[in-house]
């Protein structure tokens, strides 16, 4: 289905703020993160760990020669030569001796072959005379005493170095000098960072392809979210989306749906209010101009006629005015908070209504019956506790017949306070008694008119009720008539006064 809102032109967002590059971005940086650990921890891991097989392999290997050697006692080239023949230095890719002073005793760069016997070269004459001193670092180290073992990886190869001194009888006679060039373990080092810049590679592909899968499923729902809101937001309060799985974006698509029922619901109670409200309004309005275009175009129409049209226009004038000001209350209950309240004393205030309306009563052959208990008391505004009291009672006089009577009741139920007002009238049919607090409702339309009713008296009874926590209800009598129920919490006043 189509999310997209007609006729409203729809933010452009920026890429780099749209959700779906976000989550995107989100997974690639953590992707980086374990890409760059991926490619750093194993290198340093296998460099330091070979680092410290060729430190000791060159330690041991520098620790042997030396012990061979000091048992000569004095250095010469020739010995050191001989015993340096014996000693095993596969491996190694040069091999110096020097005496206390640095000089050189012995090179294996500076060997000949085993086959050449002794002649040399002039260019290895001049290597042997470059090399006359050993005036490396690690040298000086040693004929002061130091063990020295360096270690470095470079251009896929391991570098090694190792000086250690020659002791014999407490005194240094000389140094020995290893250095290892190992580039079969450095290709493997370097194979092993191809390999996992390959790995690396594979993975950003699957990661942008599941990151980029994953961040359209999850915006894509988000959008139908949104589009939904911007269609509700045109008034289309029938839209629903169709939620799929069970996470929270679920339980909010739920959620949405449950919002445009309310949105529906109170859509339509709006649009029925306007149109009933139109509707009676109407009604007076139609007959006044009714009557006043019959005055004034019957210029013969007698004193007598004009004065019963004239008091017709007055009670039309009088229900638009019951209407207009039903039609306020409503509205303050709707917009206005709960005002100060106070515990007040439901059996005096019922006593003030019927006070009111027993001229009504009077009028109509209606007996009023009252019967109250003492302790009825709970927190309200007076006011709209009047108004309860007096809507109830009226309609049960409007509503009843010549001889009737109507029967009020305040008493306590547990911790409720109740107000129940009976009458012997017309009753109210069984189907029809969840339909009576709504607003402009009528039974009996033409008996309502004729009694003055609006329509929305039971509907103010009941939003005023609701406001002060209580509760009404609509039953048949048992024999004849209707009986009305409020409860209230009941609150019993604070020694020394009211609170307020």
């Amino acid at each position: 289905m189509d999310s997209r809102a007609p006729g409203k032109a729809q933010q452009k967002i920026p890429f780099f703020s749209r959700l779906q590059v976000k989550y995107a971005m989100s997974y690639l940086a953590i992707l980086a993160v374990v890409l760059v650990l991926l490619n750093t921890y194993p290198l340093i891991a296998s460099q330091n760990l070979l680092f410290s097989s060729k430190r000791d392999s060159l330690k041991s290997q520098a620790a042997v020669m030396a012990s061979a050697l000091m048992e000569l006692e004095s250095l010469n080239a020739d010995q050191v030569a001989r015993v340096m023949n014996m000693l095993d230095s596969t491996g190694l890719s040069r091999v110096l001796v020097t005496d206390p002073s640095g000089l050189i005793l012995y090179d294996s760069l500076e060997q000949p072959d085993q086959e050449e016997g002794s002649e040399t070269t002039q260019a290895e004459t001049d290597t042997e005379q470059e090399y006359r001193y050993a005036l490396f670092q690690e040298v000086v180290l040693a004929l002061e005493g130091s063990d020295v073992v360096y270690s470095q990886y470079r251009d896929g190869c391991f570098l090694s170095t190792a000086a250690t001194p020659i002791v014999y009888r407490g005194m240094t006679i000389g140094a020995i000098y290893l250095t290892e060039e190992d580039t079969t373990q450095g290709a493997l080092l370097m194979n092993l960072q191809q390999n996992l810049r390959s790995i690396s590679l594979v993975l950003i592909a699957i990661a942008l392809t599941i990151s980029f899968f994953f961040s359209k499923v999850l915006t894509s729902r988000i959008g139908a979210l949104l589009g939904a809101i911007r269609i509700v937001g045109e008034g289309e309060y029938g839209h629903r989306l169709q939620p799929s799985g069970k996470d929270e974006l679920a339980h909010l698509a739920e959620e949405f749906n449950q919002l445009t029922d309310r949105l529906q619901t109170t859509e339509e109670v709006r649009r029925r209010f306007v149109s009933d409200a139109s509707h009676e309004l109407k009604t007076p309005l139609a007959s006044i101009r009714l009557l006043a275009d019959s005055i004034l175009q019957n210029e013969e129409m007698d004193q007598e006629t004009v004065r019963d049209f004239v008091g017709d226009i007055g009670d039309e004038a009088e229900r638009l005015t019951r209407i207009t000001e039903h039609l306020l209350a409503l509205t303050r209950l709707d917009s206005l908070p709960v005002g100060e309240t106070h515990v007040v004393d439901m059996a005096q205030v019922t006593q003030r209504a019927i006070n009111m309306l027993t001229p009504v009563a009077e009028a109509a052959d209606v007996t009023v019956e009252a019967n109250w208990k003492p302790g009825c008391t709970l927190r309200c505004t007076e006011d709209d506790l009047y108004q309860i009291c007096f809507n109830l009672i009226e309609n049960a006089i409007k509503y009843n017949f010549p001889g009737g009577r109507v029967f009020v009741t305040v008493r306590r139920d547990g911790d409720q306070v109740l107000l129940e007002v009976a009458d012997t009238g017309v009753g109210i049919p069984e189907d029809e008694l969840p339909k009576v607090f709504n607003r402009f409702y009528r039974v009996d339309k033409a008996r309502s008119r004729a009694a003055g009713g609006t329509g929305l008296g039971l509907s103010i009874v009941r939003d005023t009720v609701r406001r002060h926590g209580g509760w009404v209800t609509a039953q048949r009598r048992q024999s004849e008539g209707s009986v009305f129920t409020v409860g209230f919490p009941c609150e019993t006043p604070e020694v020394g006064g009211e609170p307020s």
